[in-house]
């Protein structure tokens, strides 16, 4: 009997995903002879019961475009907003897939998305998941689907910025995404040339920063380029905010109000650090500064051909293991190999730069500041 399958995109958007869907459904019909839905906005879609039949003509022609075909979300099933209410959704989303005759349901995305599969998964909807971030931080593979293309947006942005820095004798601190791991500021900011890289796994001191800026000035160069991620903060945020939860863990009544409302004071006022950070190195150095935030451009336009190829054999692998009977695991790059790693093993775990990266190790060896 012919098997049928679910295919979802959740979270942020990312370049590749539609050659994934591309590639889920095409080999699945091409080579394992499955119906293919695909779910509109993610979770929300499933829980809906809104999908399209994803046959060849929805699927020609996507390979090279940006963005996602079925839409995404944000929506966790657990906790899905309905009139307003945050509700458990899950039991509908099962109860869809079973009406559909659904054999499995393929949900292309990032952290969150991992935790959301495993849930489902745990309830019974036999599931697979594909890597997509470009954020680079997904636990357990060494890509993600989206990275690649952003890697060389932001790489070129920093490249255009040289220009402008070196003609107005400025600073310039380009923003690049990355709340929580600093891949695509460190990769960017080494490929692009950057004399500052500041990353959340290297909290940094404002005096080295400024310091490591005059010392260029002081050998003759008129410019800098401070490449800093989203997420990244200065040592004292980073000392405070272990401090806060330190008491919020410990303590209870009162004191952890007090210690909880403190930290979110903490996070609110921090909310603009790279102009906070663009206004201290000013008036510290007494050079003009400029900030440029990158933002959702490093998301859009046509996947690389590297992300085209890692969406393209993740999606294939992921019906060869439906056919196989795998389920609750995510399909994952490893040593030019896929590999189909658990879960439970993903979910709730987030891969940073590790400090002894060779990347890391390159930029100090080149004079790089990290601000450390």
């Amino acid at each position: 009997m012919a098997q049928s399958i679910g295919v979802l995109t959740a979270g942020g958007d990312s370049p590749g995903l539609n050659a994934a869907i591309r590639a889920i459904g095409k080999s699945a019909i091409r080579s394992h002879d499955m119906t293919v839905l695909g779910f509109l906005d993610g979770f929300r879609g499933l829980m809906q019961n809104r999908y399209v039949r994803l046959d060849g003509d929805r699927l020609s022609g996507i390979l090279t475009v940006g963005g996602t075909i079925l839409g995404t979300g944000r929506d966790k099933p657990h906790k899905m907003d309905v009139g307003g209410e945050a509700m458990d959704m899950t039991g509908v989303m099962l109860e869809n897939a079973a009406a559909l005759g659904l054999d499995a349901l393929v949900a292309i995305g990032g952290g969150g998305t991992q935790k959301n599969a495993h849930r489902l998964a745990g309830r019974g909807l036999p599931i697979i998941t594909l890597p997509k971030t470009i954020d680079n931080d997904v636990w357990g593979t060494d890509a993600t689907i989206g990275f690649d293309t952003a890697l060389a947006i932001a790489t070129e942005a920093v490249d255009r910025l040289h220009s402008t820095a070196h003609s107005h004798h400025r600073i310039i601190v380009v923003e690049i995404m990355g709340h929580n791991a600093g891949w695509l500021t460190l990769g960017a900011g080494l490929a692009g040339g950057a004399d500052v890289i500041l990353i959340p796994e290297i909290p940094y001191d404002l005096d080295r920063v400024v310091e490591s800026i005059m010392d260029r000035r002081s050998a003759g160069s008129t410019f800098s380029i401070v490449a800093i991620a989203e997420g990244s903060r200065p040592m004292e945020y980073r000392r405070r905010q272990q401090e806060l939860r330190a008491v919020i863990q410990a303590a209870d009544g009162e004191q952890r109000d007090e210690a909880r409302g403190a930290l979110a004071a903490l996070r609110a006022g921090a909310a603009d650090h790279t102009t906070a950070l663009r206004r201290s190195l000013e008036e510290r150095t007494g050079l003009e500064a400029r900030v440029t935030i990158l933002g959702h451009v490093q998301r859009g336009g046509a996947p690389s051909a590297n992300d085209r190829n890692l969406a393209t054999t993740l999606g294939t692998e992921a019906t060869r293991l439906i056919t196989s009977g795998a389920t609750d695991v995510m399909v994952a790059a490893r040593a030019g190999s896929l590999v189909p790693v658990p879960l439970s093993d993903v979910a709730g775990k987030r891969k940073i730069v590790p400090l002894d990266h060779p990347w890391i190790d390159s930029a100090r060896c080149l004079g790089i500041s990290f601000g450390d």
